[in-house]
């Protein structure tokens, strides 16, 4: 991350604010427009509202001790509020810059967030970790290749699973394979859905 400008954003969270550090140029793009803009700056340093979404849903629950793995971090505001609230976690991305700031995210915010690099396609390494109690995911079915992968790796991590997503036409191939599975319950929150699915 060396030669990047950094700059710090306040995420408002029911418990008090997450401070974060994010490159300038996406902080630059707000995730407020329509749902299939791509940036063109890296996904992972994009704060999506998905993300913010789900770590509202996560600050101040009752997580003390319970294991929480999120994948596709990214800026990892879920990971920070989970960690906040207790849980013992691990962000895991493709992107070793992306997990960089996560750990430099979460130590300023006082908190303490395990990182690991992991490819869907090669979760060996992440599963042989597992179980977890939890596993959550914001905003990472971009790509119709996505879905089988998700589908396959979930439940091999935890017996339940949340997924915010601002209804990405891959979310929704997920979400009716996912739903013949298992029992899926899902809440709107504006744009964003939280769908929360019990691998069991």
């Amino acid at each position: 991350m060396v030669g990047d400008e950094l700059v710090t954003q306040s995420i408002d969270l029911p418990s008090g604010a997450v401070r974060l550090l994010q490159p300038r140029e996406s902080a630059e793009l707000p995730d407020a427009g329509a749902v299939e803009w791509a940036p063109v700056a890296p996904y992972w340093s994009v704060l999506w509202r998905s993300g913010v979404t789900l770590a509202r849903e996560l600050d101040g629950l009752e997580l003390r001790g319970r294991r929480v793995v999120e994948l596709g971090c990214g800026l990892a505001v879920p990971s920070i509020a989970a960690a906040r609230s207790g849980a013992v976690v691990l962000a895991t991305d493709a992107c070793a810059e992306a997990l960089e700031l996560v750990a430099r995210n979460a130590r300023a915010n006082g908190v303490r967030v395990e990182t690991a690099r992991v490819d869907w396609a090669e979760p060996d390494e992440l599963v042989a970790r597992a179980p977890f109690d939890l596993a959550i995911a914001a905003d990472v079915l971009y790509e119709r290749r996505a879905v089988a992968l998700l589908l396959s790796l979930l439940p091999r991590l935890a017996p339940e699973a949340w997924l915010a997503d601002p209804g990405r036409s891959a979310a929704a191939a997920f979400l009716e394979e996912a739903s013949r599975r298992w029992r899926v319950e899902t809440s709107e929150h504006g744009v964003v859905r939280v769908h929360r699915v019990e691998l069991g």
